[in-house]
């Protein structure tokens, strides 16, 4: 069995530390960008390398990830549901709002390089990466995911609740729960809410946590 979180764009593995803490559980939280730090930054290239490193890790796998991090354990969990034996997905989208990457786009386009340094990227290549995002669309397969499945929205994430109401409406058998006080990055704003969500959620499925 293997436990992993999944950060979003514009967080690093640390991101997750405290979760990890108050759950006290081995787990890893692997660098997704890390193989965007050389050639072409898109979403198929870390989602490629991702799956790689799935493969290579003792099954079942148990995906945890938000935002970026839950695109692609969701893909995962898709492509892969004889590897998977769980999945949770917090602020994710199933279908990417153009919309709201375009006005992602602009903020990225305000801020200074330097506010990319921690992810390693360059405010160029998160543009690229925002790009090639775009057009992922995953209405076809989610309903293809036969893992237990964890949906995780923050009440103040209002961008992402209508996905999380369609994922669980979606995916067979999906919960649903929305963490108090929350914003989007939850695992920030409310870690000890969220390692909460997840200790009830891995004790219904067998896990020691």
């Amino acid at each position: 069995m293997s436990l992993l979180f999944l950060h979003g764009l514009g967080q690093t593995p640390e991101s997750w530390e405290s979760v990890m803490q108050a759950l006290s559980v081995p787990a890893a939280c692997p660098d997704l960008l890390a193989p965007l730090r050389t050639g072409a930054a898109s979403y198929g290239r870390m989602y490629q390398a991702f799956a790689a490193g799935c493969a290579r890790l003792p099954g079942p796998v148990h995906l945890c990830g938000l935002s970026l991090g839950g695109v692609m354990a969701l893909q995962y969990g898709a492509e892969h549901p004889e590897r998977v034996g769980s999945l949770v997905l917090i602020g994710a989208q199933y279908q990417m709002p153009r919309t709201l990457l375009r006005m992602q786009g602009l903020v990225f386009r305000l801020l200074p390089g330097s506010a990319f340094r921690e992810m390693g990227l360059s405010k160029a290549a998160v543009l690229e990466l925002t790009a090639s995002m775009a057009e992922l669309d995953f209405r076809e397969e989610v309903g293809k995911i036969a893992c237990p499945v964890l949906v995780l929205c923050g009440q103040k994430d209002r961008a992402n609740r209508k996905a999380a109401q369609g994922l669980e409406r979606e995916i067979p058998g999906a919960e649903l729960a929305w963490v108090a006080g929350a914003g989007h990055e939850i695992n920030r704003d409310a870690p000890e809410a969220l390692a909460e969500e997840l200790r009830g959620f891995y004790r219904r499925q067998g896990l020691s946590v």
